[in-house]
């Protein structure tokens, strides 16, 4: 309790706590896209609720990560040297995720831009998500994003208390913004492609992170951000260009 006075009393200790919320969001937008792809599969009655229960396994895991951060910090000693790169489990766990990560935006891109409605890629008759399926790569992704979201922490502060306040304001808003992001993404078809091909750039950079070629973030989600504004852009000029060509319409009827 007497630790807890002394950092709410420090002003270092909310300005540490603002910058790691803000890296924690950043971080937890990766999380949140491949959430909203994978629920969108589901019935629309079990989206939400697979949402929910994908968040707060993601707040569970982080959590219960933060209390063993001694072997956390351990993980990125290496464990066995390629060509001169020394190998952590930190790296192996960031190259497992990256490549399930390419696997399954690969995957999602074929299914959506084949016209044939048959087997899907790698699949030997067609499949249809369930539940617990679901639930089960959501899980995968969790533990990938929460080791790398909690070795952030690390880095960042020593002080447990604050990435506990982190974790959970940073997966309050992705409680919040799941819904709308899933419901945009699904009304949206060409967001969906742009979507998938963050997830191919996402799981990209953790694969050359495992290798130790190191991307800086801001790189990646500037570029991510100026892809979606060009997206917004021509889903404007689509809107524009449908009510011209229902107003021509509607002038020629009653003409």
């Amino acid at each position: 309790m007497t630790e807890l006075m002394t950092l709410a009393a420090d002003p270092a200790a909310w300005l540490a706590l603002v910058t790691l919320i803000a890296m924690e969001v950043v971080l937890g937008i990766d999380n949140l896209i491949f959430i909203s792809i994978l629920t969108n599969k589901l019935p629309e009655a079990q989206r939400a609720r697979a949402r929910r229960v994908g968040i707060s396994l993601a707040l569970i895991m982080r959590l219960a990560l933060l209390g063993t951060v001694a072997v956390i910090v351990r993980l990125t000693n290496p464990l066995f040297t390629v060509f001169g790169h020394g190998f952590s489990w930190r790296d192996l766990i960031l190259l497992a995720g990256g490549l399930f990560l390419i696997w399954k935006a690969t995957k999602e891109i074929h299914h959506n831009t084949d016209p044939d409605s048959g087997p899907e890629l790698f699949e030997s008759s067609p499949v249809s998500m369930s539940f617990a399926a679901a639930i089960g790569q959501i899980i995968v992704l969790d533990i990938v994003f929460s080791i790398d979201s909690i070795i952030t922490a690390v880095g960042m502060t020593d002080h447990i208390p604050i990435m506990v306040v982190a974790v959970i304001i940073t997966v309050g808003i992705m409680m919040f913004a799941a819904g709308p992001l899933a419901n945009f993404i699904n009304n949206n078809p060409t967001i969906v492609m742009l979507a998938l091909g963050f997830l191919l750039l996402i799981g990209t950079t953790l694969v050359a992170d495992a290798f130790g070629v190191h991307v800086p973030k801001p790189y990646i989600y500037s570029a991510m951000a100026f892809s979606v504004l060009v997206e917004l852009l021509n889903m404007r000029a689509r809107r524009i260009r449908q009510r011209r060509k229902e107003a021509k319409a509607a002038s020629e009827r009653a003409a």
